[in-house]
């Protein structure tokens, strides 16, 4: 008996594809659409000066692990990167996991505890072979219905993830931590957060050979860039991953400071120059950045650079690599892109999009020391700035535009349409639409991996649907003309507000005609009198009366063929074996046999 299961359907289906043009329009439509191809070996040499600064000042454990002549000079350099990071530990439990490691080997296990041992055809050596080719990414192995981490992965499981050790705090055995397959997204959520990135093995599912171990293979990978990996949207809830960080880039000029930020998931760039060394930290301190790159520009243009006494010097915090390069935004582009094909090299070109907006005309940002003193910036023993002038439940999206607005404020023109836009809509006598908040980047992902949810769908009707009803209204519709050029500063995209209408018409259209909508039903669960309700609708609720019958009609109809022939299974093969116990058991009252549904082995059983 087999039970065909059509939950791909609804997140794969191809006419859904189309839909991706809600964030990603044609560029002949909008006219500061700036497409950048990026190509290999548009930058040159990279110098790397935190691994020397390292490699000077661990003498000793350079000395112990050439002794050991097991790693190479690049291995050596990964492990006293994270060592580094083991002397940022600051949990007791993680200090206590952080005695065992012994750094002969990527998995900083030592092979003399228990369940140490790393010799070849063992797990341990099988995560080591995945561990040396992402050497510098925590590694999660699907054991079971766990994803487990061992030796230094352990431990910033434990540090930064909250999870407790395998085992306790026992000395005889390496630090294992892990968490349940349920929990992989928030792990994950938890990691990039912090600025890691994430490795994830899979174990092959089906039965095995007696004393054979699971083959297992790399599933995905993600980053603080790009937080989300395949597979994890649910089919029946909402999903939620953190906004992905950017590349952050700095360069100078004659001008001033030159900062550039690549986001890899929206494809998309940006650049702002002219900036003070003050306006550069405060962006710096505010900007939660992937990787940042430092351009030779600063290398000749400011000796205090080079000895540490500056303010940017103390600002750059993270990997601070000198690109010996003219062009440093190409080279920012390049290596970013770079670091994606490092984790996937089936893309040999990929185009980014231009939202910068032109900084003529506007305010300076905001000093480091004035930030810190309004509250703008979180500052100990100064009270929060949004946190007073916004309500308690504005926060995510709308706190970020807030604060963003505050640190960087816009130009003249764009202040002022933003105060007339307030006042009329503190004047208007209808009720203004909720509007939503959608991460964009959050959509651009989902869609481009093609699994975006009807819950995903919906949203973005909500969203297009109050803009057409402020464009139907006489007094919301001045508003929405005056919200198109914050906008256009805000996203980087310059759209009228004719085309914004029409291309909203447009998507509520093709939704509306592709997933059921509130109160929409167009089809039922399947039903038998031999076979428990439970089970059809265990099986079937989670995809039927999400897209509409008309597009998945061939799926529907395999439903149905597969619903008749478990029936007819369970009454050729149960029914007669009731029968007979109810006819030798029921005069003397012994047991009776019944068909039911095991949920947990999502199954039909006697």
């Amino acid at each position: 008996m087999y039970w065909v299961a059509t939950r791909s359907a609804v997140v794969s289906f191809p006419r859904w594809r189309s839909l991706a043009h809600l964030l990603h329009s044609s560029p002949r439509r909008y006219s500061s659409f700036n497409p950048f191809p990026v190509f290999f070996g548009q930058f040159g040499k990279i110098y790397c000066f935190k691994d020397r600064k390292v490699l000077k000042g661990s003498a000793k454990v350079t000395k112990k692990l050439k002794a050991l002549n097991v790693l190479d000079e690049k291995g050596l350099s990964n492990i006293l990167w994270w060592k580094e990071r083991m002397q940022a530990c600051r949990k007791p439990s993680t200090i206590q996991l952080f005695k065992r490691l012994e750094y002969s080997n990527l998995l900083g296990l030592d092979v003399n505890l228990k369940n140490g041992s790393l010799k070849e055809g063992t797990l341990n050596w099988e995560i080591l072979q995945f561990k040396s080719k992402f050497p510098r990414e925590v590694l999660l192995c699907r054991v079971g219905d766990f994803y487990e981490a061992i030796g230094i992965d352990a431990c910033i499981l434990v540090e930064y993830a909250g999870l407790n050790p395998f085992g306790g705090l026992r000395s005889d055995s390496i630090p294992r931590a892990g968490c349940p397959v349920v929990n992989l997204q928030q792990t994950l959520d938890d990691l990039t957060r912090n600025g890691y990135s994430v490795c994830i093995v899979e174990e092959v599912q089906g039965p095995t050979q007696a004393r054979s171990r699971k083959s297992r293979f790399i599933s995905g990978h993600a980053h603080p860039g790009s937080p989300y990996v395949f597979g994890l949207a649910g089919v029946d809830h909402d999903l939620d991953f953190p906004e992905p960080m950017p590349v952050v880039g700095i360069s100078r000029s004659a001008r001033g400071y030159c900062i550039n930020l690549v986001l890899e998931t929206m494809k998309t760039y940006s650049s702002e120059d002219g900036l003070t060394e003050e306006a550069l930290v405060t962006k710096l301190r505010t900007c939660r950045y992937h990787h940042l790159f430092l351009h030779t520009s600063l290398r000749h243009n400011s000796s205090a650079l080079v000895t540490g006494e500056n303010l940017v010097r103390e600002a750059c915090c993270g990997e601070n690599v000198f690109l010996d390069i003219m062009n440093g935004l190409k080279a920012i582009l390049s290596l970013s892109f770079c670091l994606r094909l490092k984790n996937s090299m089936a893309l040999l070109m990929i185009t980014f999009r231009n939202v910068t907006v032109s900084s003529e005309n506007r305010p300076r940002p905001l000093t480091l020391g004035t930030a810190t003193q309004i509250g703008a910036i979180p500052t100990e023993g100064i009270p929060c700035l949004l946190k007073m002038l916004l309500p308690p439940n504005y926060t995510g999206l709308p706190g970020l535009y807030v604060r963003d607005i505050l640190l960087n404020p816009p130009a003249y023109e764009i202040a002022s349409t933003i105060q007339a836009t307030c006042k009329l809509m503190s004047n208007v006598t209808c009720s203004i639409p909720e509007f939503t908040c959608v991460s964009s980047a959050k959509l651009v992902k989902l869609l481009e991996l093609r699994e975006a949810n009807h819950i995903e769908f919906c949203r973005i009707k909500n969203v297009v649907d109050e803009i057409l009803h402020m464009n139907r209204n006489s007094e919301l519709g001045e508003i929405l003309e005056l919200l198109m050029d914050p906008t256009w500063v805000a996203t980087g995209l310059k759209i009228d507000c004719e085309t914004l209408v029409s291309e909203c018409e447009w998507t509520s259209v093709k939704i509306s005609g592709m997933i059921s909508l509130d109160g929409e039903n167009d089809s039922k669960i399947s039903s038998s009198s031999i076979v428990p309700s439970e089970f059809f609708e265990d099986m079937e609720s989670a995809w039927k009366g999400r897209v509409k019958r008309i597009h998945i009609e061939e799926e529907f109809r395999e439903a149905e063929v597969a619903a008749e022939a478990l029936s007819l299974a369970v009454t050729e093969d149960f029914l007669p074996i009731i029968s007979r116990i109810k006819a030798t058991t029921a005069p003397l009252g012994g047991p009776r046999g019944e068909i039911l549904y095991a949920r947990e082995h999502e199954a039909v059983w006697f």
